[in-house]
């Protein structure tokens, strides 16, 4: 029990390192620190650094799947939960930033798991006509994920650099919504051949 609980310590301790340094910045020492533990138990448990953080960022990623359900029949729904799911969990989104930006961890397994049951989904809707079948569902996909997490203050464009906006959240997440159902929306003549 004891193992566990020092587990639970160093992850949520890596956590914080991570969000706020990433990989290349993060100190095993301050995460030993702030879990309490002795760091050599980091390596015992984790083996190195870049597999702790491939550890914490598979699990805060798993776990944000499992609390997001994938609809691929309501897109623009998707885009608005994912875009509330980043504004409550920044760090999380941060991680994420630090693991495309530095590439020193493997991809992680959820996330390309996530990815690879999507694409069928987005595709499967593209055939029943509901969503635009002219662009590749990978493009669809990253159009969501993008336009959803924009305005995180992990990404360049987002909230931290556009401090003096008069735009709230409210209307960034409609108007993320909306440009996602102008993407995905059939066009004309593909609604009418459905019929």
């Amino acid at each position: 029990m004891a193992a566990q609980e020092t587990k639970a310590r160093i992850l949520a301790a890596a956590f914080q390192e991570f969000a706020e340094y990433g990989v290349a910045g993060a100190r095993v020492d301050r995460i030993a620190k702030n879990a309490a533990c002795n760091k050599n138990l980091i390596y015992v448990y984790f083996a190195s650094k870049e597999n702790l953080f491939a550890t914490v960022l598979d699990h805060h990623l798993a776990d944000a799947y499992a609390g997001l359900e994938f609809t691929p029949q309501n897109l623009p729904d998707l885009t608005r939960r994912v875009f509330d799911y980043v504004q409550a969990n920044p760090d999380v989104y941060r991680l994420l930033a630090w693991a495309t930006l530095e590439r020193t961890a493997a991809r992680p397994p959820a996330r390309a798991r996530e990815h690879d049951r999507k694409i069928p989904l987005i595709r499967d809707e593209q055939t029943s006509g509901t969503v635009d079948g002219a662009l590749p569902p990978e493009l669809i996909l990253m159009a969501v994920m993008a336009l959803a997490t924009a305005w995180s203050p992990a990404f360049p464009f987002g909230a931290t650099a556009n401090p003096g906006t008069s735009l709230e959240p409210a209307v960034i997440r409609e108007a993320v919504g909306e440009m996602v159902e102008r993407i995905v929306r059939p066009a004309p003549a593909q609604e009418s051949s459905q019929r």
